[in-house]
């Protein structure tokens, strides 16, 4: 599936939901969509020199049951949904399937991989809000938007609260309920002039506030480590079968973590017990393994260049090395048919 690209660091390329299913849904009339958003995201367009942070808010409407859902995905900034009506199913990467009601409210990360619908969705009514606070991995400073108002202190704790806490689902009070109510009839107006910039400004102040109130008050169990170095190493480590077609060396693996190469490694090597070439490596050669015999219409050398080999003979070497035959041996025992030739 082609991902869109959302924002761009210098060492980095990122890349995000764009809601793609929605907006077709939308299109043909089988949803109802009220949203304010930025770059690939639904609905009119927020302004250029204000409300930077803001990337969606809104929400949908379904009043019948939908032949559509938003599979695995990320966004770019920490997303707090809400479901005003009726039923969503909604799962985060390692955990169960949820079926959220009528006042759940979930909160997720940039590095939380999230699916809403089961795969499909039910009639509801379902509303976000997507700031972007700065950050892309876990162990990076918060930068809240300056026009929010909460004292620093508070938006210290709120964010050690985020930080530290990464349970994904609550029950919201009758407060932010109204909050992300008022907040839905306020995109439906746009923001075209300062009166209703002010507006959306003023709303979601009062939800983040509310919201760090309602967290301070449930004292969720906080762990540090979720923001500590190793674990930003863990998530980079898992989601890198994803990446394996990038040109990977020490330094940008290193880089992608916000680490220096030695303490990524020693991350790495305690994580997995190997080198973070090894394992890149290890990574590539089962990808390649798994695409040899899924994919038989794939030349040996277009299955080695899709899973980041630059050399076909270096992956024919490293292959017998690791499976004990050469590729094509490997393909013809396993009953692959029709394969394509290498020329």
């Amino acid at each position: 599936m082609r991902r869109s690209v959302t924002f761009r660091s210098a060492k980095e390329l990122f890349h995000a939901d764009s809601c793609e299913p929605l907006k077709t849904a939308a299109e043909e009339g089988a949803v109802r969509v009220v949203a304010l958003g930025r770059g690939t995201y639904p609905g009119k367009r927020l302004p250029q020199n204000d409300l930077r942070e803001i990337s969606l808010l809104g929400y949908w409407d379904a009043r019948r049951d939908q032949a559509w859902g938003l599979d695995w995905h990320r966004n770019e900034g920490i997303e707090l949904s809400f479901v005003e009506a009726g039923q969503v199913s909604f799962a985060v990467e390692g955990g169960k399937t949820l079926v959220l009601e009528p006042g759940h409210m979930t909160i997720t990360r940039p590095w939380q991989r999230h699916r809403v619908g089961n795969p499909n969705l039910t009639a509801s009514r379902y509303h976000w809000l997507i700031i972007d606070v700065g950050v892309r991995r876990p162990n990076q400073p918060w930068k809240w938007p300056r026009w929010l108002l909460y004292p620093p202190r508070g938006l210290q704790r709120l964010t050690q609260i985020l930080r530290h806490n990464e349970q994904p689902v609550w029950r919201a009070d009758d407060e932010i309920t109204r909050y992300y109510q008022r907040l839905g009839k306020a995109a439906a107006l746009g923001a075209t002039n300062p009166e209703s910039i002010a507006r959306l400004k003023i709303l979601i102040n009062e939800l983040i506030i509310a919201l760090a109130e309602m967290l301070e008050r449930r004292k969720p169990c906080l762990d540090a480590s979720l923001s500590g170095s190793e674990h930003t190493t863990r998530l980079f480590l898992r989601d890198l079968t994803e990446r394996l077609d990038e040109p990977w060396t020490l330094e940008t693996m290193a880089d992608s973590c916000g680490l220096g190469r030695s303490r990524f490694a020693s991350f790495c090597r305690q994580i997995t017990n190997v080198s973070p070439m090894e394992y890149l490596i290890r990574c590539r050669m089962d990808a390649a393994a798994r695409l040899l015999v899924q994919r038989p219409e794939l030349s040996i050398t277009e299955a080695a260049f899709a899973c980041g080999f630059q050399s076909s003979q270096y992956f024919a070497t490293v292959f017998r090395k690791r499976m004990g035959q050469p590729p094509r041996d490997w393909r013809r025992r396993r009953g692959v048919v029709g394969v394509k030739m290498d020329v």
